[in-house]
């Protein structure tokens, strides 16, 4: 009966001290804090978006504390719906599309923070091969351009009347095919020409289906091409988050600016499961050389001024907005500076 008695006292005072240990041991050990979700909605899927990608693969965005979701929403108003009724918390999207919101009276204007892009994407093809090309070789052709009030489209106008062509009087303009048709619309033999955005047009070269003559991004300049916004509510509700959120951003710009185009096309495969390897290196490579891929996240004025001019030119501007409206450079620069 003693022995019991002895065993029962020695499991109770083992118990108590087993429990005290874990309770200690919970104390000196608090559980992990978890990541912030942020939702993001991008226009397409594009390699012209690398550094996006880069941050996600490389882990950038959870460096920082941060749970980001991808969703491409195949369109810039789509983005923009998703960005205004709040299914997304930052959009990557063209930067004339926060024109057009805050153009419509929006109460909430929707910020441009961090520039992803800063030229254009698109390249000039060729249905047939021309060993010496010459913008002039358009007129009278029938060329497939891209859906109408969207930079693309707004871009492929400007270069051409930088060069003396009308778009719509010296050659046959094609503007009424949806974007995810245009290429198949040239490749069935609609177009002399067409403005293709990569990894078509690369292909289209590989399988002899056109060739690339000229760049539409290294003929228009520095434009804020796509960028990363959020509604201004949003960015005063949560500015440690938008911060850390272009730190991971300006983190990826630089590693693709200081990695090759095969290290940055590997990193970004996961997320185009479907393109081969080659021809996502000479993409790239082709965005990296013509300076497409910006190295930091700020918008500067001169690029804003020059989005406006584009679409004054092609008839899409609906006001003149000043830059400090739209354009929020704060946290770019600060991010830069530490």
């Amino acid at each position: 009966m003693k022995k019991l008695l002895k065993l029962s006292v020695s499991i109770f005072f083992s118990a108590i001290l087993i429990f005290s240990l874990a309770a200690c041991s919970n104390t000196s050990q608090p559980p992990k804090k978890q990541h912030e979700k942020v939702r993001i909605a991008e226009v397409t899927r594009s390699i012209f978006y690398a550094p996006e990608y880069v941050a996600l693969s490389k882990g950038f965005f959870k460096d920082e504390g941060l749970d980001v979701s991808l969703t491409t929403t195949a369109g810039g108003d789509k983005t923009m719906t998703a960005l205004l009724s709040g299914g997304a918390d930052i959009g990557l999207v063209g930067s004339e599309t926060s024109i057009y919101v805050y153009a419509q009276g929006s109460g909430d204007p929707v910020i441009n923070f961090a520039q992803l892009t800063q030229t254009d994407g698109t390249f000039l093809v060729s249905r047939k091969k021309i060993d010496h090309f010459s913008w002039e070789l358009l007129k009278g052709t029938t060329f497939l351009g891209q859906r109408k009030g969207g930079m693309p489209q707004m871009v492929g106008e400007y270069v051409l009347k930088q060069h003396g062509i009308d778009p719509h009087q010296d050659l046959n303009l094609i503007q009424n095919v949806d974007f995810a048709n245009i290429s198949s619309a040239f490749a069935s033999g609609t177009g002399d020409f067409v403005q293709l955005f990569e990894p078509t047009a690369s292909i289209f070269e590989k399988e002899g289906k056109g060739y690339i003559v000229a760049s539409f991004g290294t003929e228009s300049g520095h434009v804020p091409y796509t960028t990363f916004m959020a509604k201004q509510s949003y960015m005063k509700k949560n500015p440690a988050t938008v911060k850390k959120f272009t730190k991971a951003i300006y983190r990826a710009q630089q590693w693709v600016d200081s990695h090759s185009a095969k290290e940055t096309a590997q990193a970004i495969q996961p997320y185009f499961p479907d393109t081969d390897m080659g021809i996502m290196e000479t993409v790239v490579d082709r965005y990296k050389t013509q300076g497409s891929y910006a190295t930091n996240p700020i918008l500067d004025q001169k690029e804003w001024n020059n989005l406006q001019t584009i679409m004054k030119e092609a008839g899409e501007l609906p006001k003149q907005v000043d830059y400090k409206t739209l354009v929020n450079t704060s946290i770019a620069e600060s991010v830069i500076q530490k």
